[in-house]
């Protein structure tokens, strides 16, 4: 990917993109190997959790998606639930004298 051809925009938002794609990647691949390493286990006639002396739990999501409250108006990708601390693209749109209210979804 040639980064500079990118907009400083593209850029900025190409940046905030990246953290959540790496946790949801990293969680795919943890899963994964413990899968492989279950079928691993289980091919000798053992179970991991009788290797490890423990039971071994898979993270579940307990909770459902958080609804989307804010979206960009101009780019679609860029949403915000409301919850936590306001993003990057939400403080510049308020900087520029925009109303939160006009990001309603």
């Amino acid at each position: 990917m040639d980064l500079s051809a990118l907009s400083l925009a593209e850029l900025r938002d190409l940046q905030q993109q990246i953290p959540a794609e790496l946790k949801r990647r990293e969680a795919a691949e943890k899963a994964n190997v413990l899968n492989e390493v279950r079928a691993f286990a289980k091919a000798r006639g053992f179970a991991i959790e009788d290797l490890l002396g423990k039971e071994v739990k898979v993270k579940t999501s307990t909770g459902g998606k958080v609804k989307v409250k804010y979206r960009h108006p101009q780019n679609a990708e860029l949403e915000w639930t409301g919850r936590g601390r306001k993003p990057k693209w939400v403080e510049a749109w308020l900087a520029q004298g925009g109303n939160l209210d006009a990001l309603l979804v």
